[in-house]
């Protein structure tokens, strides 16, 4: 990037300074938006060097602030139909995202990892692969650490793992991974795509650019990838992975309690789940899904294996935080829609009082309130949600709801009617947004409120 050019950065969160410092490391200048008018501006430029040529719009977007711009980067939390974008627009400047800024500059071998559910539990293991294989690994993206924290500092022996998400995807130019994941598909995120179709798009984008010389990995089990996988518009190489049948071609699936793969025609086994450390049938798919990219990454399969024997639950998904009275506490903050909160509740071995609600992302909750009837004992319920989940709890004849106004009661209440041998679970099936910054805050706040009782 030559010295006098100006990038506009949508976004003042994690995303948006990564890329402005990224823009500031190749010689650029940054322009920072955020349409918040009452955003602390000292807060936001003190994450700069006093030398760095930085500055800060808030409020209206006008033309005027444009001037000498030749390129707009958007943050993933950023809808290209935020009326700002009509502004960049009318001045004919080109718009990527934070994700096709950083692809652009990274060097070396690079996976993606998209899909509703397990991206994170499945990039942290591929990362942790990976580490087994190559000496400079990085994983970035929707986890957490945004690639353009991580581009400039891989290079042409670098193995990359990125979780994306259909936020991220939305914006993407050129961005072409070696190795692609769609782990499922399912009504998530509605209130911004508006349609299951512009969804299922955004996540499909991942293969869009990779050629017959590219690999994406697809849950089998899954119609919409079937269809997907039939599709002309997919051009990378199929790898299947499934806990309900066996895939042809080249794939993992679940026999038993095996983990089995395919490979040129020859079967092995891979790993006994009884091996890992993960609980439920999800996690066994994310640990299938992970082997599948690892080995098209050129990682030994013996390594694989080393590395899934060693993995442990990330940080708010069906993470364990202690035993009380003989009563287990779970944390699934990161089970953020109702087919997460699906999985972890199916994951749970004994009866379950479950802390739900949150945000209303326009999710539908039958099928998760289906389950409950004989698994959950009680549901403690609150934030936006709360009325809307109990309306279908009541459809489904389900009347053992409690409502609370926040975590700290909301656990107390789990621990006064737990018994000896139940687990309480947090998974909301829902967004913190509202009454939390973030899923990871929901997280910590309930493992504090835990380890007080």
């Amino acid at each position: 990037m030559r010295e006098s050019k100006k990038v506009f950065i949508g976004g003042t969160g994690k995303s948006g300074i990564a890329a402005a410092k990224m823009v500031l490391a190749m010689g650029g200048e940054a322009l920072i938006y955020n349409s918040n008018e009452d955003i602390d501006q000292n807060a936001v430029l003190r994450q700069f060097k006093d030398t760095d040529k930085v500055e800060l719009v808030k409020g209206e977007l006008r033309p005027v602030h444009l001037r000498g711009v030749h390129l707009a980067v958007l943050s993933p939390g950023i809808p290209l139909s935020a009326d700002f974008i009509n502004v960049i627009d009318r001045a004919k400047i080109p718009i990527i995202g934070e994700l096709e800024l950083a692809y652009q500059a990274s060097k070396g071998k690079l996976a993606a990892i998209t899909g509703t559910n397990g991206k994170t539990t499945t990039t942290a293991l591929v990362g942790e692969i990976l580490k087994k294989q190559y000496k400079d690994v990085h994983v970035a993206g929707n986890i957490g650490n945004p690639f353009s924290a991580e581009a400039l500092a891989t290079s042409d022996d670098s193995a990359t793992v990125v979780e994306v998400s259909s936020f991220m995807l939305e914006t993407i130019n050129d961005f072409r991974p070696h190795v692609s994941a769609i782990l499922n598909i399912t009504p998530d995120h509605l209130d911004r795509h508006l349609t299951m179709a512009n969804y299922i798009r955004c996540k499909e984008a991942v293969t869009m650019n990779q050629t017959e010389e590219d690999f994406v990995i697809l849950n089998h089990a899954d119609s919409i990838l079937r269809d997907f996988a039939a599709s002309s518009e997919l051009k990378a190489k199929v790898v299947w992975f499934s806990s309900k049948d066996k895939p042809d071609g080249d794939a993992f699936w679940l026999d038993g309690d095996d983990i089995m793969y395919r490979e040129a025609g020859i079967e092995k086994k891979l790993i006994n789940v009884h091996e890992l450390n993960l609980l439920g049938t999800h996690n066994y798919e994310n640990v299938m899904a992970a082997a599948a990219v690892a080995v098209k990454m050129g990682v030994a399969v013996d390594k694989i294996i080393e590395a899934l024997k060693e993995f442990r639950a990330v940080e708010h998904r069906i993470e364990f935080v202690r035993e009380r009275c003989k009563v287990k506490y779970y944390n699934d903050s990161k089970g953020t829609n109702p087919d997460a909160a699906i999985q972890a509740l199916k994951a749970m071995p004994g009866p379950t009082i479950l802390i739900a609600g949150g945000y209303d992302k326009h999710s539908e909750y039958d099928d998760w309130v289906k389950l409950f009837n004989g698994k959950v004992k009680k549901l403690v319920l609150m934030g936006q949600t709360r009325d809307k989940i109990d309306e279908c709890c009541k459809k489904y004849g389900f009347n053992d709801v409690i409502s609370v106004e926040d975590m700290s009661e909301a656990v107390k209440t789990c621990a006064s009617y737990a018994e000896e041998g139940d687990y309480v679970l947090l998974s909301p099936a829902c967004a913190s947004w509202g009454m939390f910054a973030n899923y990871e805050e929901r997280g910590r706040i309930f493992k504090e409120c835990v380890m007080e009782l």
